[in-house]
C-alpha cells in the first residue's frame, strides 16, 4: 500500500497550478512564456541579420552603380577621342 500513498501526492503535485512571475498557471504551461520569449529573441536576431544583409546588398549595389557610371564616362571619353581621331584622319589626303 505504500506506493499508493506516494502516487496520490505525486499526481496532485504534478497537476497543481504553478506560480510563475506572480501569476498562477497550470503546471503543463509553464514553458509557454519561455518558449514564446525564445521565439521572440530568435525572430529579433533573424530580423537583425536580414537588416545587415540588406545593408550589405544596398552597399554593394551602390558601389556597382558607381563603377558602371565611371565606366560609362570612360567609354564616352574614348568615343569622343575616337571621333576626333577619325575626323582628323579623314581630313588628311591619302
Amino acid at each position: 500500500m505504500r506506493p499508493a500513498r506516494i502516487t496520490v501526492p505525486l499526481v496532485f503535485f504534478l497537476l497543481a497550478p504553478v506560480s510563475v512571475n506572480g501569476q498562477t498557471t497550470p503546471a503543463n504551461t509553464t514553458q509557454a512564456p519561455v518558449d514564446g520569449q525564445g521565439k521572440l529573441l530568435r525572430s529579433q536576431a533573424e530580423v537583425r541579420q536580414l537588416e545587415q544583409d540588406v545593408d550589405r546588398q544596398e552597399s554593394d549595389s551602390r558601389q556597382a552603380s558607381e563603377r558602371l557610371e565611371q565606366q560609362d564616362q570612360e567609354i564616352a571619353e574614348l568615343r569622343k577621342q575616337l571621333r576626333a581621331l577619325q575626323s582628323g584622319t579623314t581630313d588628311q589626303p591619302r
